[in-house]
């Protein structure tokens, strides 16, 4: 399988954090073919890794991602050798694969967004479960000026997100959402100064990364699964997180740190 070169997804373990580091400022970091299956193959390694309990999505240069980078990716048919299927397809096998990655990560994934955010780049920045935004930092729904529909989950996250109304306006203008109005919308948790990006990023992400992970993981589960959930199936859903998060050490530890009135400490297991 093609793989992006090492350091165009930087990758590096701090702790029990997982820092993914989009390299390629000098294209703003328009993701390749190659590259999006590098963060998709890091995401499920984190999944699967015990050691690794909180995940952080970044990038170098003056943009987080300015959306994929069509040169970079394997050649398709021409439009007029298209058939029915072959954009669905497409869609299917990349963008869609790389927020579902995001969402079903069973860690907490945290995006520290250094600049620009367009298209795919911003939906990838949204499916994270929390967002830090650089001051700089923009979000811009570029697919109506190039006569696009959205993809990559856009769609399914932005009216979750912020309604239907004010995401239909994003969508239809594509107008850019500075940082500090997309933290008054709700699309990001928190905005600071360029230079304290990382630090809150790290700050965030080592706290996540001495919870109780588990615990985290079916929250996380539990939450995304609510919005297309009935009550019913949600109240169902929790029953069985519960079941299966009390059988983890961390909450045998939680309780019993309770009664015994100390911190506790977690493991992640």
């Amino acid at each position: 399988m093609p793989h992006a070169p090492d350091d165009e997804i930087r990758h590096r373990q701090e702790g029990n954090v997982s820092w993914i580091t989009l390299n390629r400022p000098d294209a703003m970091n328009a993701l390749t073919w190659d590259q999006r299956e590098r963060v998709i193959a890091l995401l499920a390694d984190a999944s699967a890794d015990p050691d690794v309990r909180a995940v952080v999505i970044t990038a170098t240069g003056k943009g987080f991602c300015a959306g994929a980078d069509l040169r970079g990716s394997p050649a398709q048919p021409a439009a007029g050798d298209r058939v029915a299927g072959d954009v669905a397809r497409m869609i299917r096998q990349g963008a869609q694969r790389l927020i579902t990655a995001v969402l079903d990560c069973e860690k907490p994934v945290i995006a520290a967004v250094n600049g620009t955010a367009a298209g795919i780049g911003a939906h990838l920045a949204l499916a994270c479960d929390l967002v830090i935004a650089a001051e700089p930092a923009r979000f811009i729904e570029v697919f109506v000026r190039r006569g696009l529909v959205p993809d990559g989950g856009g769609a399914y996250l932005l009216p979750r997100l912020l309604g239907p109304q004010k995401a239909k306006e994003l969508m239809f203008f594509g107008d850019a959402v500075p940082a500090t109005e997309a933290a008054r919308l709700g699309l990001v948790n928190t905005v600071v100064p360029a230079e304290e990006l990382e630090a809150t990023a790290r700050t965030w992400a080592e706290r996540l990364a001495q919870g109780p992970t588990r615990a985290l993981a079916l929250t996380k589960q539990l939450v995304n699964a609510s919005l297309d959930s009935d009550r019913a199936t949600a109240l169902a859903a929790e029953a069985t997180a519960q079941e299966l998060n009390m059988t983890t050490a961390d909450a045998n530890e939680g309780v019993a740190s309770f009664v015994e009135r100390r911190t506790p400490k977690y493991t992640g297991r």
